[in-house]
């Protein structure tokens, strides 16, 4: 349904077989689709949605558009795991907000935070993009057996594994890197009017597709734990706490608690889900924080320090060494 409360407009669905998603928006806010193409209508904003086929099972959906209010797109959680992945790729330039049932949105400086999203659609999510705010994200679907001959991959590890099983439910999340945006906006921007360009979205997304699951291959081989919508909920809740206030270190017995979970349970689902030990998440997201100041901020490198909780600087500038190949002070010059 579609509603308007508070300039808030919210459109929730249900994955099933045969699902359009453009069909259904282009209802919901009474709007044609041509030639798989939906206009965002001038009342609204301006932008597009438009889809792309390669195939029965394999689809792509490419979302760009500015709206004059919020926008929550929420997916109901199907009644079992399909074997259609869905992979989004975000691009959020201002503060793009994804929250898992009932959590709470906790926004983040970092106005380049981009990111992606495996999921299976037996977990619910809900995306909020921000009025005005500039919005590009594609998702993909594509079925199981295509995937697994996309990828052809002798000796998959266990997330690739997970993902390509028939009967998993799974929560993924990877970092969206400068290269893998690049391509995004290449493919937003794409003039479909020329007939070779569905040959050429279909390698750019196959290109995005390989640099995503280059990372997921680097990952840890461990036993996978399938995740339900509660789990999933409660991941989200810890990954926003974790990054709420980054001049201090998360303390793990106190997630637990709040996770509901043992600490074994939280630290097996959380590196399984986001690719990453709490800590080393936490203090990756500290850099990127620090380097988000020093370049788009201006702050001097003593003040960022300080801000991020560190009382030395000579071990705030070896850890954003150690992230990025450069000093703290050469970054900010060179930025």
């Amino acid at each position: 349904m579609c509603n308007h409360l508070r300039l808030t407009m919210i459109f929730d669905f249900t994955t099933a077989p045969g699902f359009d998603f453009i069909t259904l928006f282009g209802k919901q806010i009474n709007v044609p689709v041509r030639d798989n193409f939906l206009e965002i209508p001038k009342a609204m904003g301006e932008g597009y949605v438009r889809k792309v086929t390669f195939g029965d099972d394999f689809k792509l959906t490419i979302h760009r558009y500015t709206l004059n209010e919020d926008l929550i797109v929420k997916r109901n959680p199907a009644p079992a795991s399909a074997s259609v992945r869905a992979i989004f790729f975000y691009n959020h330039w201002e503060n793009l907000e994804v929250k898992y049932n009932t959590e709470k949105s906790v926004p983040s400086s970092q106005k380049g935070d981009s990111s992606i999203l495996l999921s299976t659609n037996d977990l619910s999510t809900e995306i909020r993009f921000p009025a005005g705010s500039n919005i590009q994200y594609v998702v993909v679907a594509i079925g199981v057996d295509r995937l697994r001959a996309i990828l052809s991959i002798e000796k998959p590890n266990s997330t690739i594994k997970t993902i390509t099983a028939e009967n998993a439910s799974f929560l993924f999340f990877e970092s969206l890197d400068p290269e893998m945006q690049l391509i995004l906006k290449n493919i937003v921007s794409v003039d479909m009017n020329n007939s070779l360009n569905n040959f050429y979205v279909q390698i750019k997304v196959q290109e995005l597709m390989y640099l995503l699951f280059s990372k997921l291959s680097l990952r840890e081989n461990a036993t996978f734990k399938n995740i339900n919508s509660s789990d999933a909920e409660k991941l989200l809740i810890i990954r926003n706490e974790v990054l709420r206030d980054l001049s201090k270190p998360p303390v793990l017995n106190e997630l637990a608690l709040m996770a509901s979970m043992s600490e074994t349970k939280l630290k097996q689902l959380f590196k399984q889900t986001f690719g990453d030990t709490i800590y080393n998440y936490y203090q990756k997201a500290r850099m990127e924080e620090a380097a988000f100041l020093l370049k788009q901020a201006r702050h001097s490198v003593s003040e960022v320090g300080y801000e991020l909780g560190f009382s030395n600087l000579s071990h705030f500038s070896r850890l954003f060494e150690k992230q990025y190949g450069i000093t703290p002070k050469k970054f900010s010059y060179n930025s």
